[in-house]
């Protein structure tokens, strides 16, 4: 088993928060005008999308090399649907084109990549999240 931690904080003088894993930082907000939010970073539903499509993106390459073929541009665009009270997100939609540098479809790499893909995956198993107080 692998396990993979990341920290966030308040950040001083601001109602955004700064996460962090290693040496990356990234920002987290709300929208400016919504509970304090200032627009500083990103919220949470645009993060999933984002942790979706890049996983993907990092899995094309990985599949890629595992292939021997080399890959040129990539695009992926994600798209969630979010309804109810709680907000949940209810569904997401990614689109993905790659270009292979051979000009051999890229079509074995996209299947590969999806049937490996830790996020996706993850979320269509329904991974268990458990919320713990630190106090």
């Amino acid at each position: 088993m692998v396990n993979m931690t990341v920290e966030l904080r308040s950040v001083e003088g601001t109602q955004a928060a700064m996460g962090w894993a290693g040496g990356h930082t990234i920002v987290v907000d709300r929208p400016t005008g919504r509970a304090g939010g200032a627009g500083l970073g990103f919220n949470g539903g645009q993060l999933l999308a984002l942790a979706i499509g890049g996983c993907f993106c990092n899995d094309l390459r990985y599949v890629a090399d595992d292939m021997g073929i080399r890959l040129g541009r990539i695009s992926v665009s994600v798209m969630i649907e979010l309804e109810g009270e709680p907000l949940l997100t209810t569904r997401a939609t990614m689109t993905v084109s790659c270009e292979t540098l051979d000009g051999s479809d890229p079509e074995s790499v996209i299947t590969r990549a999806k049937a490996t893909c830790m996020v996706s995956n993850s979320l269509r198993a329904g991974v268990p999240v458990t919320i713990k107080s630190a106090s």
